[in-house]
């Protein structure tokens, strides 16, 4: 039996939890303004795998808790937040990427392939990487993960966010998400879990109540927040400092 502390009992503890999540919402249906739904889970399985099997150990102080796949970022590679360029040539991490069985024409999944940056995965793993550096010194206290591993879309194409899902569509979704968090919780054994943004933030309250874990939130980075468009980096480093887990003026 692989102990969570073992090298790969992290690793397989938050893979197994992946493959849960990914069987569970695999089976669960939206309607409209939902047209498209897309789980890297799925067609992404290797990068993801990668992602975890990379970088899950050792024990880590922070996880930093996003919302849900991004079109051009964890939609694309299967890494949360994962912008295509710092994905290939950051991390360093290359495995199969499939496809979405209905794919929007808008938004096909090209996998490292894709032209086209995701903003919010630039400017967080930009900041990590121009903070730590490297993917070592960043992860050895470090990771990110995503609470919701689905990508809806509109008719349009337009993304369309978990907290705008019906009440039914939510109550169905959200317990298997809850348990995944928790699942990654107890296998990282993080001290606090910053969420990226209000809805993250409150989820994670929810599912984690009377575990223990610190609870904090920062600025999510999508361009769609005016206030990340206005020095994301700077404003999280003092978020960051007032939580105690960086120093204000760090390089």
């Amino acid at each position: 039996m692989l102990r969570l502390g073992s090298p790969k009992g992290r690793a397989k503890a938050l893979q197994d939890a992946a493959k849960a999540l990914a069987d569970a919402v695999q089976r669960l249906r939206f309607g409209p303004p939902v047209s498209h739904v897309y789980n890297p889970l799925d067609y992404a399985w290797a990068m993801h795998a990668a992602y975890i099997e990379a970088f899950a150990e050792p024990r880590k102080r922070v996880v930093f808790l996003g919302m849900n796949p991004g079109p051009f970022g964890m939609a694309q590679t299967g890494v949360p937040f994962g912008d295509v360029v710092t994905v290939r040539d950051w991390m360093h991490l290359s495995a199969p990427i499939g496809a979405p069985a209905q794919q929007h024409p808008k938004r096909p999944v090209l996998g490292l392939a894709t032209p086209r940056r995701e903003i919010s995965g630039a400017r967080l793993w930009g900041a990590v990487a121009a903070h730590w550096r490297t993917p070592a010194a960043f992860f050895r206290e470090h990771y990110i993960a995503n609470y919701c591993p689905l990508l809806f879309l509109e008719a349009s194409g337009r993304n369309l966010t978990p907290d705008k899902l019906s009440v039914g569509e939510k109550a169905r979704l959200f317990p298997a998400c809850d348990e995944h968090l928790r699942a990654v919780v107890r296998a990282l054994e993080p001290a606090w879990v910053v969420a990226l943004g209000a809805f993250a933030e409150h989820q994670a309250r929810a599912a984690l109540a009377g575990s223990g874990v610190r609870i904090g939130r920062i600025l999510h980075p999508s361009p769609a927040n005016p206030e990340a468009n206005r020095d994301w980096a700077g404003a999280v480093r003092q978020e960051l400092a007032a939580l105690g887990l960086c120093r204000p003026h760090a390089p």
